[in-house]
């Protein structure tokens, strides 16, 4: 069976800034910031949730289903995901615009600054999800505005759960929009800055908002993350990686790993423990679509 993914397609460029953004940066001058990085490393690579969450769940034995658009200039895009045997069949071509690109620069602590540009990304909302035998569940992760909005309602009219995973895009909603979503999808996943975040502008606690889905999923970087269901919070601790070598993806692969644990019919602490396996086999790589999987390793086969 296969999962839904509404996300983004984009091209990573990924600049590595050795020292601190802190030593950088001065608290009581950030009205009059002006700033550069001398960034040694840079290269580009394939990107954006949609297509990061498709590569972590193929490679554990999934069938991802990224549905996202690019622009002109995402030819190699859509052959690099069929040469993956992901499916491009919800995968659409904006001819007057650019693939969406992040760019992306890490200091030696591994924190990010990031600016983004949606491009295609913005028409992501011309397809539609429509009831399918061979579809189980979706994600709505971050993609234009309207795409999240409709895809979402779309996704309920099919009768097809998903899962709600609004990471950067949830300051484009207010308050009532972030509800109509919690009331529409069946889990939640947010970061603990985003889950604070939604708690303000739905004025639900986590407890609140687990009651009103099968499962809400907060995760905690390094720490792993809480699962709470029906108001009752569950931590599952974090994975040591081998390596820490970069962060960007390691939440898209946690991701893959939640879809393919739902759709086994899993219980959700068993998802979210599979999810801090494959963070941490990301962090140790660079890029967020250049990690091995050893299903074997994982007790997968």
């Amino acid at each position: 069976m296969a999962a839904v993914i509404c996300g983004s397609l984009a091209f990573d460029t990924i600049m590595t800034f050795e020292g601190r953004f802190a030593d950088q940066i001065l608290p009581d001058q950030l009205h009059i910031l002006n700033v550069s990085f001398l960034v040694p490393g840079l290269r580009r690579d394939f990107g954006g949730c949609a297509g990061n969450i498709a590569y972590s769940l193929k490679a554990i034995g999934g069938e991802p289903l990224p549905m996202a658009t690019v622009g002109s200039d995402g030819t190699d895009y859509v052959e690099r995901l069929e040469g993956l045997g992901i499916s491009t069949e919800f995968v659409r071509k904006v001819d007057d615009s650019f693939t969406a690109q992040a760019m992306i620069m890490n200091d030696r602590d591994n924190n990010q600054i990031t600016a983004f540009h949606p491009g295609a990304m913005q028409q992501a909302h011309i397809t539609r999800i429509v009831a399918r035998e061979d579809i189980r569940l979706g994600i709505i992760a971050p993609d234009g505005r309207e795409a999240m909005l409709q895809h979402a309602a779309q996704f309920e009219a099919a009768g097809i759960p998903f899962v709600f995973d609004p990471g950067q895009g949830l300051p484009m909603f207010n308050g009532e929009e972030l509800a109509r979503f919690v009331d529409q999808a069946s889990w939640v996943v947010v970061n603990d800055y985003e889950g604070k975040m939604l708690c303000e502008r739905t004025g639900w606690s986590l407890a609140d908002l687990s009651r009103r889905v099968e499962g809400l999923v907060v995760t905690l970087a390094a720490e792993g993350c809480e699962v709470w269901t029906g108001g009752e919070r569950e931590h599952v601790p974090g994975v040591t990686p081998t390596a820490v070598v970069e962060p960007t993806g390691c939440g898209d692969a946690w991701r893959g790993a939640l879809l393919y644990g739902l759709e086994q019919g899993w219980p959700l602490a068993r998802c979210a423990a599979l999810g801090n396996q494959l963070g941490a086999l990301k962090i140790a790589q660079r890029g967020p679509q250049n990690y091995t999987v050893d299903r074997a390793a994982l007790g997968l086969v």
